[in-house]
Formats: structure tokens, C-alpha cells, sequence
């Protein structure tokens, strides 16, 4: 199969989520390992991430500096954590497969990821970004930067972030030169932590917006622009789960996509956390593709041959009842 696999930032940066490179190289070897396994079973594959630690501890750095080194807007820290990450997982990709004899290029491409200037996220900032502050420093913040700020924890000193928008991806900008690098056999990194959210204007000239796209919701479209058969996101638990952190809790092995969306009303899915990786999965599915997967970071391999994680499926068909589905 041709499959995209999409990381979160967190896997990447380790408990501590603090930066530390070398923990960072740590894990992307450990994310190198999951990939070759993947590849080895003799799938095509595709992979994306996200950049949540890396752009807030960024975007920190920014601010520190800001006396001395004039800040850059989000987008491009969008940019540059695209090429951080994609740096650390291409190279320890290419070791991994050089040491198995796997003559595979790997290739990233920072990624533009278009959206729509009249999407509702930005008259209503909700993501938050970079560090907690605490009430003084959020006001100050607003006023000098024009920050939107909110309180994010109920109590504590340090109980406020700067939130931003974060709109529906509508498509990739790069989407043709990314299919041609895998025809070609490469394994593309591409689309990190949801892509650069660009606009056109009138021209159809792109500009960057300060903006958060949800990385799994982008991946799902990655998985279009490259006609994937599976979409496998991997994250830190083993399954998807019915009433989380509730009595009753538990497992779930494979959902059709009416019975995800059903789950998600019911509120079992948060909109935090779980929720956009079961409707990323969902999209995928009623839009064609044949399997959305979620999983442990762990466990990707063994996942996509339904030894672990949650399987998503389109809804049958009367005919398709009872047809085995893919891996």
C-alpha cells in the first residue's frame, strides 16, 4: 500500500518536551526504525509530523531575543520547524535504510497548505502556542505584539498563551511536485505540523498567515494529493478509546465511519486531542481512501497488518459486506 504516516510533535521532542537535539535525535531515529519496518513490509510510504514543541519553543526564543533579533511572524516559524524536523527525520530515515542495503532516497519539502481568508478560526483563535505567561506579561504581550491571549489553565501564576487560528486545510500547494518525488520511489517528508497556511489574493499571488493548521486534518489531505491507500497516525496511546479516563473505558479495534462520527457526538473523542485524528481518519475513508489507522508510535508496523491500533473503514456497501479489507 501506499501509506501516509503522520507523527506528532510530541513523539519527537520526548516526556521533557524541552528541545533538547539530542533527545530529538533520539527519537527521530526511533521514528526511523518504525518507518523501515514499514517499509520493509513493502509499503510506499509518505510522512508527515507535527511541530507543536518545536514552534512554541521557537516562538520563545523569538521572544527572548526580540531586543536584538527582529522576531518573525508565525508562518515563517512554521517554515522553519518544517525543515528542523524534516532534516533530523530524513537523515535518520537514510541511515535506517542504508544500513538494511535499501537504495531509497528520502526527501522534504517544506509545505504550503492552503486555506480560506474568510474561515471562521480567524475571527475566533483557539490554539494556543508557545509558553505560559503570567497575567502582566499576557497584557503586555497584547498591547506590543497584538497577541491574542487566554486563559488556559483555571488557577496558577503562569496561566495564560497566546492563542491562534487555526482554519480548515483546503489543499497543497505543492501537491504535484510531492506525487511526482514519490513515483519516483523517494520517500517524501512533507506537510509538517500542518504546512505554511497560505492565502491567495485576487492574483492568486500566496501570502503567509499567522496561523496553526491541525497536522492530522493536513495529512489527511497529503494522503489525497498523493492517492494513499491508508492514512496511519500515530500517537501515544495503542487504540482510540470510548469514554476516556471514565468508568466503562475502553478499546476500540475498527469503526466504520458512520460509527466514528456517531462515537465523536457523543462526545467520546476530544476536540484536543483525539478528535481531529479520528475525523482526519474519517475524511479519508468517505473521500476514498481505502483504511485510516491509529496507533501507538511504537507499534506502526504491526498496526497496518491489524496486529494493533484502530482500524477505520468507509461504511459498507450491500455488495462489500463481508470483503477483506486492506493489509
Amino acid at each position: 500500500m501506499r501509506v501516509v504516516v503522520a507523527l506528532g510533535g510530541n513523539a519527537l521532542d520526548g516526556k521533557t518536551r524541552q528541545g533538547v537535539y539530542a533527545a530529538q535525535v533520539r527519537n527521530a531515529l526511533a521514528a526511523s526504525r518504525q518507518i523501515l519496518e514499514i517499509v520493509k513490509a513493502g509499503h510506499q510510504v509518505v510522512l508527515t509530523h507535527g511541530n507543536g514543541p518545536q514552534v512554541g519553543n521557537l516562538a520563545l526564543q523569538q521572544e527572548l531575543s526580540a531586543a536584538d533579533v527582529p522576531p518573525q511572524p508565525l508562518h515563517v516559524l512554521d517554515s522553519m520547524t518544517q525543515g528542523q524536523i524534516g532534516y533530523l527525520l530524513q537523515r535518520e530515515i537514510g541511515n535506517a535504510l542504508k544500513e538494511c542495503s535499501i537504495a531509497r532516497p528520502v526527501v522534504s519539502v517544506v509545505t504550503q497548505v492552503l486555506v480560506d481568508a474568510k474561515d471562521g478560526a480567524f475571527g475566533d483563535p483557539t490554539k494556543p502556542i508557545g509558553p505560559f505567561y503570567d497575567q502582566g506579561t499576557a497584557k503586555r504581550l497584547a498591547k506590543e505584539r497584538g497577541y491574542v491571549i487566554r486563559r488556559v489553565k483555571p488557577r496558577g501564576a503562569r496561566a495564560f498563551r497566546r492563542v491562534v487560528p487555526s482554519p480548515e486545510p483546503i489543499g497543497i500547494v505543492e501537491a504535484g511536485a510531492i506525487s511526482t518525488l514519490v513515483r519516483s520511489g523517494a520517500i517524501v517528508v512533507a506537510s509538517g505540523g500542518g504546512g505554511v497556511p497560505v492565502v491567495p489574493d485576487r492574483r492568486g499571488r500566496l501570502r503567509g498567515v499567522d496561523a496553526v493548521v491541525d497536522k492530522d486534518l493536513a495529512a489527511e489531505k497529503l494522503a489525497e494529493a498523493v492517492d494513499a491507500d491508508a492514512l496511519l497516525i500515530l500517537t501515544d496511546v495503542e487504540k482510540v478509546k470510548l469514554s476516556y479516563g471514565k468508568p466503562g473505558e475502553r478499546g476500540i479495534d475498527r469503526m466504520t465511519a458512520t460509527e466514528a462520527r456517531r462515537h465523536a457526538g457523543e462526545g467520546h473523542f476530544p476536540a484536543g486531542s483525539m478528535g481531529p485524528k479520528v475525523l482526519a481518519c474519517v475524511r479519508f475513508v468517505e473521500r476514498g481512501g481505502a483504511l485510516g489507522v491509529i496507533a501507538s508510535f511504537r507499534k506502526g508496523a504491526e498496526a497496518l497488518e491489524g496486529g494493533s491500533g484502530t482500524r477505520i473503514t468507509a461504511d459498507p456497501t450491500p455488495r462489500e459486506k463481508g470483503r477483506k479489507e486492506p493489509g
